[in-house]
C-alpha cells in the first residue's frame, strides 16, 4: 500500500466534484487547480551580516523540505548601503507532492499557531486567480526550533492557480482548507 497525500486526494474526491457543480464546468479539466506555491524571503539586515542570509535559506528549507535558494539585489541603492549581486532574501518554489504536503502543514498546523487569528486577508488575490498571503513569523512552522533562532523574519506565500477569476481562486483555496476571513469581521 502506497502513502497518498491527504489534500491531493480531498482535491481529486471532493473539491473537483464541487467547483464543477458550483461553475457548471463540463470537463474536470476545466476545474482550476493549485500550480505552484512560491515562497520569498528579504532579509534586510543581511547587508551588514552576511550570515543571516544562510540561516534564511537553512530555516526555509527545513519549513518546506526542499532546498531554498539565496535572493540576490538586482542593482546597487547607496541609501540602503546595499551592492549589486549582494544576497538579501531566500527563495524556494514548490510543486507537486510538495507543495500539497506544505499547503496542508500551513492551513492545519501552522496557521492556528499564530497569535490572535482570525482568519487570513482575503484581499491578497491579483486578478488573475493567484493569491498572495504574507506570514509575520516564520516560527510559527513547527520544524522551526525556536531556541536556535537568531532572529525572527516574516515571508511571502503566493499560490498560483489556473483559475481565470479571483472568485475561481477563492473558492478553489476555501476549499482546500484556507481560512480566510469573513467578511463581516
Amino acid at each position: 500500500m502506497s502513502y497518498e497525500i491527504r489534500l491531493k486526494k480531498k482535491y481529486r474526491e471532493q473539491i473537483v466534484p464541487a467547483l464543477k457543480e458550483k461553475f457548471g464546468y463540463k470537463n474536470a479539466m476545466e476545474v482550476p487547480r493549485l500550480v505552484k506555491i512560491s515562497i520569498n524571503q528579504g532579509v534586510g539586515a543581511a547587508v551588514s551580516d552576511k550570515k543571516l542570509v544562510d540561516s534564511a535559506v537553512q530555516e526555509m528549507s527545513l519549513i518546506v523540505g526542499q532546498k531554498a535558494v539565496p535572493t540576490k539585489s538586482k542593482k546597487a541603492i547607496s541609501n540602503f548601503k546595499l551592492r549589486e549581486n549582494l544576497p538579501i532574501g531566500a527563495k524556494v518554489t514548490l510543486r507537486s507532492d510538495r507543495m500539497y504536503e506544505f499547503m496542508d502543514r500551513l492551513t492545519s498546523v501552522a496557521l492556528p499557531r499564530v497569535r490572535d487569528f482570525r482568519g487570513i486577508n482575503p484581499k491578497g488575490f491579483d486578478g488573475r486567480g493567484n493569491y498572495t498571503m504574507g506570514v509575520t513569523e516564520h516560527i510559527i512552522f513547527p520544524e522551526i526550533n525556536i531556541d536556535k533562532v537568531s532572529r525572527i523574519t516574516g515571508m511571502d506565500i503566493t499560490f498560483v492557480t489556473t483559475a481565470k477569476s479571483d472568485e475561481e481562486a477563492r473558492t478553489l483555496l476555501t476549499e482546500m482548507g484556507m481560512p480566510f476571513k469573513s467578511s463581516k469581521n
